[in-house]
């Protein structure tokens, strides 16, 4: 079986950009990857950072459905802790109602935000997310079929069984999703640590449930593939970019690529440089044979079942590009079981 592939966009803006221009190029990204045969298009959700339209998640889902015919459009995800989970089954009820059998809901319990972000979004400042699994539960109440004496629904998405994902960059959220039977989705896009340690933990602690029978593990990577391995990693300095950026507490708007991060304005230093090279060393960068080979080393190591690529380069045609050859390679991988390496010791 080839390798399912599917996208995560954060609806990246160009420096002084209407955030208008930026979603519309999302859209056409989704019309692309859909002819492509991807699995999913997910949202990122944000809030207060200059250079990402990604806030208002639920909205731009629907935006992005209503533009597409097939492929499902989800959540990559939604941060459960800022939202009443009657909120979140009315929103994505209505998203299901709208678009059937079309829409997931991928949760994640990051806080999304600083102090002052957290106090506008109206949340309990204590919160650590340690309540992250009452939260869920409350959630999955409202989209589930309704319990005889259930004082409050969600109308629409009372009975919707909106397909939940549990999205984690640690081991919390692997372990949960293993307990409850629920696919799980590991973001190595920008924190790689984990990753093998939550991948083998979610499998080895899967309980087959009426939701999914086998685990199922979804792995976000940045993923850049060119006709060469140079220009692959000229095109990827535009993430590198926008991770120093964010270190430096900066606007993260796309920004043109460079030769090297050594080559601009304010050059990284060498705490800057470990920094980001470790916040995206999960990287798959290069050609199409070098996008493969490292498909291929993830898919062995982790036992993932879909990928799900982070592409984020400065000029649109070079996106399309490069998720137009991961279409065709990822066609070319088979779906491997996990290696007989230990992955706690990666």
């Amino acid at each position: 079986m080839s390798l399912p592939v599917s996208v995560l966009d954060l609806v990246g803006m160009h420096p002084g950009e209407p955030a208008g221009v930026a979603i519309a190029r999302s859209v056409d990204l989704a019309k692309h990857v859909e002819q492509l045969g991807y699995r999913r298009f997910w949202l990122a959700e944000h809030h207060s950072i200059e250079g990402l339209a990604c806030s208002a998640t639920a909205v731009l889902i629907g935006h992005v459905a209503a533009g597409t015919n097939s492929i499902r459009v989800g959540s990559g995800g939604i941060m459960l802790p800022n939202h009443a989970p009657l909120v979140v089954a009315e929103q994505f009820g209505t998203l299901a109602a709208l678009f059937p059998g079309r829409i997931d809901l991928g949760l994640g319990r990051a806080p999304g935000g600083d102090f002052h972000t957290m106090r506008a979004l109206r949340r309990d400042l204590a919160q650590t997310g340690d309540d992250f699994p009452e939260l869920l539960a409350e959630l999955r109440t409202y989209l589930g079929p309704a319990i005889p004496g259930q004082p409050v629904k969600a109308i629409p998405g009372q009975g919707s069984r909106v397909p939940i994902t549990l999205l984690g960059s640690s081991d919390f959220s692997a372990r949960l999703a293993a307990s409850l039977g629920l696919p799980f989705a590991f973001a190595a896009h920008f924190a790689p640590d984990m990753l093998f340690h939550s991948a083998h933990l979610y499998r080895s602690l899967f309980r087959p449930s009426e939701t999914l029978p086998q685990p199922w593990l979804m792995v976000g990577v940045p993923v850049i593939a060119a006709e060469t391995d140079i220009a692959a990693r000229k095109l990827f300095t535009t993430p590198q970019q926008r991770f120093l950026r964010l270190i430096r507490n900066q606007p993260v708007e796309l920004l043109p690529p460079v030769d090297s991060l050594d080559t601009i304005d304010q050059p990284w230093n060498a705490f800057e440089q470990a920094a980001v090279e470790s916040r995206l060393r999960a990287a798959i960068v290069g050609s199409d044979e070098t996008v493969k080979a490292g498909l291929e080393k993830l898919i062995a190591e982790t036992g993932a079942d879909e990928v799900i690529a982070v592409t984020d380069t400065w000029d649109h045609e070079a996106r399309l590009d490069s998720y137009r050859r991961l279409a065709g390679i990822a066609a070319a991988v088979e779906s491997k079981p996990l290696a007989a390496t230990n992955p706690i010791s990666r």
